[in-house]
């Protein structure tokens, strides 16, 4: 035996925590199918032994034979004649079985290479053997560990004597990680299948919030705070329902802690996860009210038959119930089990849009419309009788599609309505005052065609002052 070979057998002892005579026992074995090999007919040998002295580095084979009467000697490789065997023990009889020395010479050096490699299968079947009993017990813990290197797109974390895997669906999509980084993952479980034992590591896991706030907050390690509920999208948001079987014990309040500060180191650890903990709740009318916050929810139904909840916020409510990519929403539904409904409060708009209708249809009455026409005229933004005045006729024609001189009837109209007199271009002809009309007669006849003064007659000739003649 070489000097490798005690070295990896101490490795295996202080390194990776195999017992040494573990260790040596799969280094018998290695012998024994390195000296198979080697041997011509070795394979026919029912029973081999292999006897690694680890202090003097030497190495025997010895094969167990049983002893047959002199005439019966067939088989070499499994009996031995008996004159032989008395030779060596003159008690020895038929049947009996001896041990013979069957070391070939040089064996130790021939057959190191050949055993180095069957050593090394054995001993990690032993090492994952215990890997599986060391870590089977522990799925649920949270682990610490160094990440050693990538398969693919999974982690390779280095636990000290073992290694665990965290598979690409357990990574946290958000974060990045590189070789050399410690970094806590959540034992997801020990699997023994075809490949040997694979300790399962995970950070997204909703479990790994809960082992987290369990380290972090005493009154749930000691069961005076009771985490309810977890819903997680890693990454990005966690909501945790927390409840107290101490009315004297503010369950949020102590999750959060003093100043945030045991919040804070979950989500420093979380990588600045967003983390909402909510005080849970029997009823689902007052749960889904603390699991929608900020937003303030106008009104809630509960479906109990189906779980649905309906609920219904405020315009400047809505996204902050839905939340970003509807993570606020779909994460509370997930937390309570139930189905929640988010829909944007239509009753002020509806009220609004009554009495819009109400005063569109007053307007339009007073105004001598239809309620085609009122409503039309409402979209042109005549609202009230006050702007429908200071429509152009025009405009107002073409909004409610009809001709020009209905247009000035309804402007007309719209000028008594407010009392005010409508201006004398959206009067009819036959209604223009006469004085009104002769003077716009006056300024539209041509200056030429003005009767000639008449020459005053006697009577109308004003005297004169004869003095002045």
């Amino acid at each position: 035996m070489t000097n490798d070979i005690v070295a990896l057998i101490d490795y295996y002892e202080k390194e990776k925590g195999i017992d040494r005579d573990r260790v040596v026992a799969a280094l018998e074995y290695a012998f024994i199918s390195a000296y198979r090999k080697m041997v011509p007919g070795a394979d026919a040998i029912e029973v081999l032994r292999a006897d690694v002295n680890t202090r003097k580095g030497e190495t025997r084979i010895h094969a167990t034979l049983n002893v047959v009467a002199d005439d019966d000697y067939q088989d070499k490789f499994n009996e031995v004649p008996l004159a032989l065997a008395q030779k060596r023990n003159p008690d020895a009889a038929v049947e009996d079985q001896m041990e013979f020395d069957v070391t070939p010479k040089d064996f130790g050096r021939i057959a190191v290479q050949t055993a180095k490699q069957t050593m090394m299968q054995r001993l990690r079947q032993a090492e994952k053997e215990m890997i599986y009993e060391e870590f089977k017990d522990r799925a649920g813990d949270v682990v610490s560990g160094t990440v050693r290197r990538f398969d693919r797109s999974d982690v390779m974390v280095d636990l000290g004597k073992f290694e665990g895997v965290m598979p690409s669906r357990e990574r946290v999509q958000t974060e990045e990680y590189n070789i050399g980084d410690r970094i806590r993952a959540y034992v997801v479980a020990v699997e023994n299948e075809g490949r040997g034992p694979e300790i399962i590591l995970s950070r997204s896991h909703p479990n790994f919030v809960r082992r987290l706030f369990e380290a972090e907050v005493n009154e749930i390690s000691d069961h005076t705070v009771e985490i309810r509920g977890i819903a997680r999208e890693a990454g990005y948001r966690t909501k945790v329902a927390v409840w107290s079987n101490d009315t004297k014990v503010d369950p949020v309040g102590a999750c959060v802690g003093m100043k945030g500060a045991r919040v804070k180191n979950i989500v420093r650890e979380l990588n600045n996860e967003k983390v909402d903990i909510i005080r849970w709740s029997d009823d689902p009318d007052e749960f889904v009210r603390e699991a929608l916050k900020p937003a303030i929810l106008r009104s809630v139904t509960i479906d109990e038959e189906n779980h649905v909840v309906n609920v219904t916020v405020d315009e400047e409510d809505l996204s902050k119930a839905i939340g970003r990519r509807g993570q606020n929403a779909r994460l509370s539904s997930r937390l309570m089990g139930w189905d929640v409904q988010v829909r944007k409060d239509e009753s002020k708009k509806e009220e609004f849009e009554a009495k819009l209708a109400g005063a569109a249809h007053s307007l339009a009455e007073s105004l001598g419309l239809d309620d085609e026409l009122g409503d039309k005229l409402i979209l042109a933004g005549g609202a009230t009788a006050d702007v429908v005045v200071e429509m152009p006729v025009e405009y107002l024609a073409q909004a409610l599609g009809v001709d020009d001189a209905r247009a000035r009837r309804i402007l007309v109209r719209a000028h008594a309505l407010v009392g005010r007199e409508a201006p004398a271009e959206l009067l009819p002809q036959e209604e223009i005052p006469a004085p009104a009309a002769e003077a716009a007669a006056d300024e539209s006849a041509p200056a030429e065609e003005a009767p000639a003064a008449e020459e005053p007659t006697d009577e109308e000739t004003p005297a004169t002052d004869s003095s002045a003649s």
